[in-house]
């Protein structure tokens, strides 16, 4: 059993709904704080004193210096895992090209497909765990990570088994996730539907047996897989045991319904959800992940994160980090940034950082600071948690636990 602290303040997020609009008041802080941990599991938060009369056996981690501590960051939306650069791309939109313009002349998707593919899985693995290190960093210690860029039967495997060295290795706890459905490959000669039921038959079946993975997800759009190719396919990973995430609502709205009424775990984008997508959210359990790392990147509207929330929606916020649509992948940044544009309250960003996130991954043991929960926590170098968002990602963890010890 240890005692970590004192910290000026912890910020515990217990309390909190799930769902729904949240003001700062809401906040419990406690002021002077210390944490309690054993066998990676926190045992009590309290004034740091009280503790040390309670347990005066313990073993303390000493803190110097004003801190705030947090529950450590879920980042549940994630494509690290990628070869090559989009720079091009990012060129040509600062130009004046559309998103679908730039795929069309040989960038988007496809560029980066043929880039990771390139690489071999030991490649892969190092790239990626290079960017799930500054992710720790930066105060995450349970990321996703989405296979969408291999789009071949072998390749789409690659990608996978990267990533499950990345789970065995990684100091965050990694959840994998299967994209195979990002886009039709430009080299498989057959309609939408076919490559999907080639993905059902062919990659599944695989997915079960090497155990890599039982999350499954698609881009539902236009230029993707339409809402009835995409909930045929859903339909079929639910019934073979899957959970089912959808990449929903980025240029055009209606996915989210389709995701509320297949009893997805989330539907992500969101930019253009319209009111029937708003409603559907808010009388279901999907949660509303939004991604304003993709709104920057593509220099587009951020999805309505203060109406989802108004109308009572689980709202999560992830980085999207992937080399075309949301290169930077700091996380608090752009949660920052989305705060300033939509109207959000601190507590609304921390929760949608923490236990609504970790709701988005289908996670009930992390997220707030509470007696049980999985000892994931991060530090900043303040007395007042209020300048974590008001200084708009610029102000840095300066400790990072993981199951009661600390890595960073």
């Amino acid at each position: 059993m240890k005692l970590t602290g004192p910290f000026s303040q912890i910020i515990s997020l217990r309390d909190l709904p799930l769902k729904g609009a949240l003001k700062d008041e809401q906040l419990f802080v406690i002021q002077n704080g210390g944490i309690v941990t054993e066998n990676g599991k926190i045992i009590k938060t309290d004034n740091f004193e009280s503790l040390l009369d309670e347990y005066p056996q313990v073993e303390t981690e000493p803190i110097e210096g004003n801190n705030v501590l947090l529950p450590a960051f879920i980042d549940s939306h994630t494509h690290v895992c990628f070869g090559g650069s989009r720079a091009g791309d990012f060129a040509m939109r600062l130009n004046g090209k559309t998103y679908l313009e730039i795929a069309e002349s040989g960038g988007g998707i496809w560029s980066t497909v043929k880039n990771t593919r390139k690489l071999t899985e030991e490649e892969l693995f190092h790239s990626a765990k290079e960017r799930v290190e500054k992710m720790i960093q930066n105060g995450n210690t349970t990321i996703e990570i989405k296979s969408g860029y291999g789009l071949s039967v072998e390749e789409k495997l690659k990608m996978l088994l990267a990533i499950q060295r990345l789970k065995a290795v990684s100091r965050a706890e990694i959840i994998s996730t299967f994209l195979g459905a990002h886009m039709k490959p430009k080299d498989f000669e057959g309609s939408n539907a076919a490559y999907l039921e080639l993905l059902v038959n062919e990659v599944f079946p695989v997915l079960r047996a090497e155990k890599l993975t039982n999350r499954i997800d698609i881009f539902t759009e236009k230029s993707a897989f339409s809402i009835q190719e995409s909930r045929v396919y859903l339909q079929k990973a639910r019934e073979q045991g899957f959970e089912i995430t959808v990449h929903a609502d980025q240029f055009t709205p209606g996915a989210s319904v389709m995701a509320v009424e297949l009893g997805a775990v989330s539907a992500d984008h969101l930019e253009f959800s319209d009111e029937n997508d708003i409603k559907a959210l808010s009388e279901g359990d999907t949660v509303a992940t939004v991604l304003p790392g993709a709104s920057i990147g593509l220099g587009m509207q951020f999805a309505p994160a203060r109406k989802l929330l108004d109308a009572g929606v689980c709202l999560a916020i992830a980085s999207d980090w992937n080399p075309g649509s949301a290169p930077m992948g700091d996380l608090l940044t752009q949660a920052a940034v989305l705060a300033t544009f939509q109207k959000l309250s601190i507590a609304e960003v921390l929760s949608a950082l923490t236990f609504r996130a970790a709701k988005a991954l289908g996670l009930t043991d992390r997220g707030t600071l509470e007696n049980g929960k999985t000892a994931d926590f991060i530090s900043f170098p303040t007395a007042d948690f209020r300048e974590i968002i008001y200084q708009q990602g610029q102000l840095k963890p300066n400790a990072v636990w993981r199951k009661g010890e600390r890595i960073v």
